[in-house]
């Protein structure tokens, strides 16, 4: 685990002037625990009903709140009454454009008006260990704002990583980042995190804006929350590419541009208020 020094008293913030993009609520049984877990989706198939019942093995509903945020799928893999059994107790589907920021704008809107004290976010496509998911409601519990997953930290697992995105977040995205923002960050493509609800709150952060759309948020954070003095740490994760696949969103040569000119704005704080 590798983890930050420095957590100054924090102001006072508001939910004031957000920009967050329509959604509807198709699913919603109320607030249970003080934790959320955000699950963004997209024509995930079956890799989102087995993390669902790998989710479900791990009696995750009794630690927290699990909430399915749709960028808008049209595969099947969300029917209600499985979603009901899984353990889900919230749906939202994005109604306006946008792609991962505009749904995670949605759900964490959401999340903090339902009242959560800290908000988990797994992404949807199963690679992803979520025996994790205790360790970072923990973590949260101890003070910490920003739990960051890490395949790299000592304990964590990188299984069929491709070449070329390792050598890139080993090399690239993760030193820039690292340098930028002065914590030593070693996995930060990745999007298994967890926020405290003093960090998303906090208007320095505004992360309420529509600058915030494809995959800006991510790198954002990483940048902005070590350099207002928020508690950080890196927590050992397991993360699994399945063989002969990659399951992303993100296409090889124009998303990967688009991945690298978000990572160079947010380090040269472009995205700041």
């Amino acid at each position: 685990m590798t983890e930050s020094t420095v957590s100054p008293d924090q102001p006072s913030a508001t939910l004031t002037a957000r920009q967050v993009p329509a959604f509807d609520t198709p699913l919603w049984l109320g607030r249970q625990h003080a934790w959320c877990v955000v699950i963004p989706v997209i024509n995930e198939g079956e890799r989102i009903k087995n993390l669902l019942a790998r989710m479900k093995a791990l009696a995750v509903e009794g630690l927290a709140d699990i909430i399915i945020v749709d960028g808008g799928s049209h595969d099947g893999s969300l029917e209600r009454d499985a979603l009901l059994t899984a353990g889900v107790r919230g749906l939202l589907v994005k109604t306006a454009p946008g792609k991962l920021s505009a749904q995670l704008r949605c759900a964490y809107a959401f999340a903090l008006d339902q009242g959560y004290e800290g908000i988990v976010t797994i992404d949807g496509n199963d690679k992803d260990d979520p025996e994790a998911i205790p360790r970072f409601i923990e973590a949260l519990k101890q003070g910490v704002d920003f739990v960051q997953a890490s395949r790299f930290v000592p304990g964590g697992i990188a299984q069929n990583t491709p070449k070329s995105r390792d050598f890139a977040i080993r090399f690239i995205h993760a030193p820039m980042l690292s340098l930028a923002s002065g914590f030593k960050w070693t996995d930060t493509t990745q999007g298994f995190r967890a926020y405290s609800r003093t960090l998303l709150l906090d208007p320095r952060m505004a992360i309420f804006r529509d600058v915030f759309s494809t995959y800006e948020l991510l790198a954002y954070l990483s940048y902005r929350a070590p350099k207002l003095g928020y508690r950080c740490v890196e927590l050992p994760t397991v993360r699994r590419y399945p063989k002969g696949e990659v399951p992303t969103k993100i296409s090889s040569v124009k998303g990967n541009l688009s991945v690298l000119e978000v990572l160079f704005r947010a380090c040269l704080g472009l995205y700041n208020p």
